[in-house]
């Protein structure tokens, strides 16, 4: 199994996931054109895929959902809430495309098992995505506005984690966005910020090597130095040391992670 962080951020996000036999993109939060540039930029084309999973309807999650869909002819994967919430957003999606995937299931494509969880965000029926084979285990976990013991226990023990490091408290609080925004994102159906996303990661990591890819970073209230040494510190408090069998890499909004092996 490997992935690829194409894009995260409120811009627009996207993760690559394959194995020998199939591909899959979760969202296409960016345009056709852009979508189309991050796969070339990891060598892969958007016609191959097996299909692309939503997570929920926000436009940086599904902006290009609809153009790539038709263009390319790939399978959608949604649940019913999110299905209707995305009617008149993506445009016309054939039905021979349109698949459910229920909340909290699993569906296995040979040996590729996806399994779907609620997390707690402002959307109709948000829902995130672990990746299993062979015993590894890839988790993603972004737009929640916390993570609770339910969301801990799916994710528990994954070799790769692609996590939300949304923002800095005391830069949101200092910020220029409207008190209800901030109130928003700060509630617990927004975004997790360096600190409690830290937290979270210590009581899930188990003891072997790990790789934590920070994202969903806000342009406006997060850096990417600023949420490595927050999480990093965190940690540590927790009597974890990162770089013992701990990485934390960044993402971005415009550059793809390495391809790399789960």
């Amino acid at each position: 199994m490997r992935f690829s962080v194409l894009a995260s951020g409120s811009s627009g996000n996207a993760i690559y996931i394959e194995n020998d036999q199939h591909s899959f993109l979760v969202d296409a939060g960016l345009s056709g054109r852009k979508m189309e540039e991050l796969f070339a930029t990891i060598g892969k084309k958007m016609n191959n895929l097996d299909g692309i999973l939503v997570t929920h309807e926000h436009s940086d999650h599904i902006k290009g959902l609809g153009i790539v869909a038709r263009k390319h002819k790939v399978p959608i994967y949604a649940n019913a809430k999110t299905w209707q919430a995305m009617d008149g957003l993506v445009g016309a999606i054939p039905v021979e495309q349109r698949f459910h995937f229920d909340m909290d299931t699993v569906k296995s494509f040979g040996s590729l098992d996806i399994e779907s969880f609620a997390v707690s965000h402002d959307a109709a029926d948000p829902m995130f995505y672990v990746f299993h084979e062979n015993g590894r285990k890839l988790a993603l976990i972004t737009d929640t506005g916390y993570v609770s013991d339910r969301m801990k226990g799916i994710i528990q023990a994954s070799d790769a984690f692609v996590f939300e490091s949304n923002h800095d408290v005391g830069m949101l609080q200092m910020g220029r966005y409207p008190w209800s925004v901030k109130r928003r994102i700060l509630s617990d159906v927004g975004h997790v910020s360096n600190e409690d996303a830290a937290v979270a990661m210590s009581e899930v990591m188990a003891e072997k090597p790990t790789r934590i890819y920070l994202s969903h970073l806000s342009k406006d209230n997060n850096m990417k130095d600023l949420a490595r040494m927050s999480v990093e510190q965190t940690l540590q408090t927790k009597g974890i040391i990162v770089g013992e069998y701990v990485d934390l890499l960044d993402t971005d909004a415009n550059v793809p992670t390495e391809l790399v092996v789960v």
